[in-house]
C-alpha cells in the first residue's frame, strides 16, 4: 500500500514561505493571486494488510513524527 500525507500549516499560523511565494508570483506578473499557503507531501510505501490498518499506522506516524499537531493539519490518502 502507498500512503500520501499532505501537511500544511493551520489557517491561523503565519506562513512566511507562502507569503514569499505570493510576492514572487506577483513580481513575475501573475495576477489575481490572493494568498499562498505552502506545505509538504510525504509518500510512504507500507506493508499493510488493508487500507484501514495502513491509515491507522500513518496516523500514528503523523502524531509522533511527521506533523506538529499544534501548528499543522494533515490529510492521508491510501492507495493500493
Amino acid at each position: 500500500m502507498k500512503a500520501t500525507v499532505t501537511i500544511t500549516l493551520k489557517s491561523g499560523v503565519l506562513d512566511p514561505q507562502g507569503k514569499a511565494i505570493e510576492h514572487a508570483l506577483g513580481a513575475l506578473g501573475f495576477q489575481g493571486v490572493n494568498d499562498v499557503r505552502q506545505g509538504k507531501v510525504i509518500e510512504i510505501d507500507l506493508d499493510a494488510a488493508d487500507p484501514t490498518t495502513a491509515e491507522a499506522l500513518v496516523k500514528d506516524m503523523c502524531g509522533k513524527l511527521l506533523a506538529n499537531p499544534v501548528i499543522e493539519d494533515y490529510s492521508i490518502e491510501i492507495s493500493a
